[in-house]
């Protein structure tokens, strides 16, 4: 498995230092040329036409990974290899860079998943590999993408096995995913890229490890963390229903979306909300590393990135949900710690990593990925915070699992197609007419 798992690892980890490297680079030329927003529309239709004329199932994103790994541990896989075309890999690439380059709020964790997952399954098909082999580098693929964009190879491979298995994990894979994220935050580093520190200040281990006031604290508002999450999850998700429902042309989704966008800035009268929200456009703005600062954000920070990051990729713009759900947890953090009277920076933390968790149904990895990043010191905390945010967060994820997916298609199909009317023959031999 070494030759399976080196190569996924050393370019995927190369794409994500591409990507990082690329992102900063687009978000730097709308800082510098403002104006840029108003082509949001036009942008939109771009990444439309390119899904619709060359994506054949890419635009169904991570996702469509999920269920290439089902599908290759199944007992009778379908024989579709193109199920993760090649294509997808620089296809999302590119259209995260139109979508942050126009202003479009998404984040990146989507995109490094898709890309992973995407060169891990070209090489499987170029080795021909099939089931146990074949999924393992599926799942190295997902683990050494979001290892390497954000830097934290031991979430990375918990990630990858929690969003799929939820919580059953193998040593097998568990270990060759850590590999694969290890050699690809290690490759993405060597090619030069950098990734966000945040300055968290605990409270002496004395004083608050034991300190059930501030247990309670947190619990408390890992409840409103997990609520938040649910609205995320639901928004983003009915918008995108909304469109599909009335927009039947693809490519005006993102041009409404685009133009709401435009508007929403307008009437907030900021733009710190737009594009990753991590670098500052000005000396004042909020962004994700300013919420760990006293000022740093405002009570409704959190509100106006889940509504524009939701209308985003609700409209058709791509991009991953992960860094926006950081940004939305640590201002609501930051606003939650005066009420509570709660270290600021440490609950900041504590929603940067809980309204992870409560999104994506992976407590365990955002526990991990808050030790990575913010130290171990806060390692009972978080895991608290994650695993309440999972439970108030409801059952609905941003990833679907393989084997709902279709029993939500069906129920969109029932919903946005119009009744037909069906002949059935009746037990006494006459024809009956009934909707379905």
């Amino acid at each position: 498995m070494a030759l399976v798992v080196a190569p996924i690892a050393l370019v995927t980890g190369a794409a994500c230092a591409l990507f990082l490297w690329a992102l900063d680079a687009v978000t730097q030329v709308r800082f510098a040329y403002p104006a840029l927003l108003y082509g949001l529309p036009l942008g939109g239709v771009v990444i439309a036409y390119l899904y619709e004329r060359h994506g054949k199932n890419s635009s169904r994103g991570n996702n469509l990974i999920l269920e290439a790994i089902h599908r290759a541990q199944s007992e009778n896989p379908d024989d579709d290899s193109s199920l993760v075309p090649r294509r997808m890999a620089p296809l999302i690439l590119v259209t995260t860079l139109l979508t942050h380059l126009f202003g479009g709020s998404a984040g990146r964790e989507g995109t490094a998943v898709q890309m992973g997952g995407s060169l891990a399954a070209g090489w499987s098909r170029l080795l021909r590999l099939q089931g146990r082999t074949k999924r393992l580098a599926l799942l190295c693929g997902i683990a050494a993408g979001f290892g390497g964009v954000f830097g934290t190879p031991l979430a990375g491979a918990v990630f990858a096995l929690e969003v799929l298995w939820h919580g059953r994990l193998e040593t097998e894979e568990t270990l060759l995913c850590l590999l694969a994220a290890m050699g690809s935050d290690w490759c993405a580093q060597a090619l030069g890229a950098h990734h966000v520190h945040y300055a968290v200040m605990f409270p002496p281990t004395g004083a608050w490890l034991f300190d059930a006031t501030l247990a309670l604290k947190v619990a408390f508002a890992a409840v409103l963390f997990g609520l938040v999450a649910r609205a995320f999850v639901e928004l983003t998700g009915g918008i995108g229903h909304l469109f599909k429902a009335r927009v039947s042309q693809p490519l005006l989704r993102p041009v409404i979306g685009g133009a709401l966008l435009v508007a929403l800035t307008a009437l907030v009268g900021t733009r710190d909300y737009l594009g990753l929200s991590v670098l500052p456009g000005n000396p004042d703005s909020i962004t994700l590393p300013s919420a760990f600062e006293a000022g740093g954000a405002n009570a409704f920070s959190w509100v106006w990135k889940t509504i524009f990051t939701a209308l985003t990729l609700g409209s058709g713009f791509k991009g991953g949900e992960v860094t926006p759900l950081f940004f939305i947890g640590a201002t609501l953090g930051n606003t939650l710690s005066g009420p509570l009277h709660a270290p600021l920076s440490l609950l900041a933390a504590v929603g940067f990593v809980a309204v992870f968790a409560g999104a994506s149904k992976t407590p365990l990895a955002s526990t991990i990925m808050g030790i990575e990043l913010f130290g171990a010191q806060g390692a009972p905390l978080f895991a608290l915070a994650c695993f309440i945010a999972l439970w108030s967060s409801g059952e609905r994820s941003i990833y679907q699992r393989p084997e709902l997916r279709r029993g939500e298609e069906e129920r969109e199909e029932e919903e946005i197609s119009p009744p037909q009317m069906d002949t059935d023959v009746t037990t006494d031999g006459h024809r009956s007419r009934k909707r379905k």
